[in-house]
């Protein structure tokens, strides 16, 4: 390799590793929250909505609207001390100002006329994913019309700079229908009108873009490819991952496999870190070889013509699948039981995921593949560049995930 050439892929590998490096581990699921809203026929007229809301942003965001001092000093304090009764007393005792914050940016409406929201008890607390969550019952008064409604969410919008991204999952029963929608900014409402390739659209939008917005995910994919020399190790490597995740996404949004969220996401960055690793001790130990694109080398070495290191990537490709297939589920934190209507939800879900997932292998791996072909040299200091970037990225965030910082 010519000298130039060398600075040249030098500075790729900086590069690379400097671009991985700007986001903070925050970046890798990003400072949002999810709001979470069962939408149900009252008696004639009337519709209830039961909200969780994340408690500590509640608080601050309330406090802040209404300017409300006392609300944020006390409710800080609860959550703080981790006072789960104290928290739902502050609440409470600034009721007023907690419900004003939340129906001027939830809405619900029958046939365009708006439904007058009334507070239906005391606030109360629960978890999700470990996070303190505050529950709030409203019953809604709805104008007379033709059994159509809309819910309308604008909670915790990017403007109020506490968070990015907000999403709101409702699940729904009304007007004779049953289902479960995804709210957010670009798309913050949904009407029992809608048809059914609408609210697909709605869930396969949300795991795609829950994929692209993970980097983590895409940088474990991106170790993946950089590590596979073949198309058939690529595919099986991501059809492992997939049927891996696949099954404790399923399980944990179902609400029957339950993992704190402080033990998923630093194995999530460990695991980038690992299969980056594997593929630079592969080129550490095979040296100039490494850069040979020799299809026909694991030719009669079992089944997939996989060796014994070959079938040992997979097991901890799946093994590591498993565990991302958790953080996957952290996304919706439905935890209902189960009904045909959330199992299509979160297939669909689980689709936009994979959609991206092959997009991306359909993507780079191509380019890889030509450059590994006609400059294999070059491809070496490539993909050992993308590798080294990747496992840098992934210890620096399972150091920052595992020790809060």
């Amino acid at each position: 390799m010519s000298r130039h050439l060398r600075r040249a892929l030098v500075g790729v590998t900086a590069a690379v590793i400097a671009l991985l490096s700007v986001g903070p581990s925050a970046q890798a699921h990003g400072f949002t929250s999810t709001v979470y809203a069962d939408v149900t026929s009252g008696e004639e007229g009337h519709i209830q909505t039961k909200l969780g809301l994340e408690y500590d942003l509640f608080v601050v965001s309330a406090a802040d609207s209404e300017d409300n001092d006392p609300l944020f000093r006390t409710g800080n304090a609860a959550f703080e001390d981790g006072d789960t009764d104290a928290q739902a007393a502050a609440l409470n005792a600034h009721a007023a100002s907690a419900v004003a914050y939340v129906t001027r940016r939830f809405s619900v409406t029958s046939d365009g006329e708006a439904c007058a929201p009334a507070r239906v008890g005391d606030f109360t607390m629960g978890r999700r994913e470990g996070v303190p969550y505050a529950d709030l019952l409203l019953d809604w008064s709805c104008p007379e019309g033709d059994g159509t409604h809309e819910v309308r969410s604008g909670l915790f919008p990017d403007a109020e700079t506490y968070v990015t991204g907000t999403k709101t999952i409702v699940t729904y029963e009304l007007d004779g229908r049953s289902g479960s929608a995804a709210l957010d900014a670009a798309h913050p409402s949904f009407s029992t009108a809608q048809s059914w390739y609408e609210r697909f659209w709605e869930f396969f939008r949300l795991g795609a873009e829950h994929l692209l917005g993970g980097i983590d995910h895409v940088l474990f994919l991106l170790a993946l490819i950089a590590g596979s020399r073949r198309l058939r190790e690529i595919v099986l490597a991501a059809t492992s991952f997939t049927l891996a995740h696949s099954v404790t996404f399923m399980l944990a949004a179902l609400g029957l496999v339950a993992v704190p969220s402080s033990v998923v996401e630093p194995v999530i960055a460990l695991s980038i870190a690992v299969v980056a690793g594997w593929y630079l001790w592969q080129l550490r130990r095979s040296g100039g070889h490494a850069a040979e694109l020799d299809l026909d080398a694991a030719a009669g070495r079992g089944h997939f013509s996989l060796d014994r290191a070959g079938w040992t990537r997979l097991a901890v490709v799946f093994c590591f699948g498993l565990v991302h297939g958790l953080g996957f589920a952290g996304a919706l934190g439905i935890d209902e039981a189960f009904s045909w209507t959330l199992l299509w939800s979160l297939l669909v879900f689980n689709v936009g995921i994979e959609a991206v997932q092959l997009a991306i292998i359909a993507l780079v791996f191509p380019l890889l593949t030509v450059l590994r072909r006609r400059a294999p040299t070059a491809g070496l200091w490539v993909t050992g560049a993308i590798s080294a970037g990747v496992c840098v990225m992934g210890l620096v965030w399972f150091t920052q995930r595992l020790f809060g910082v």
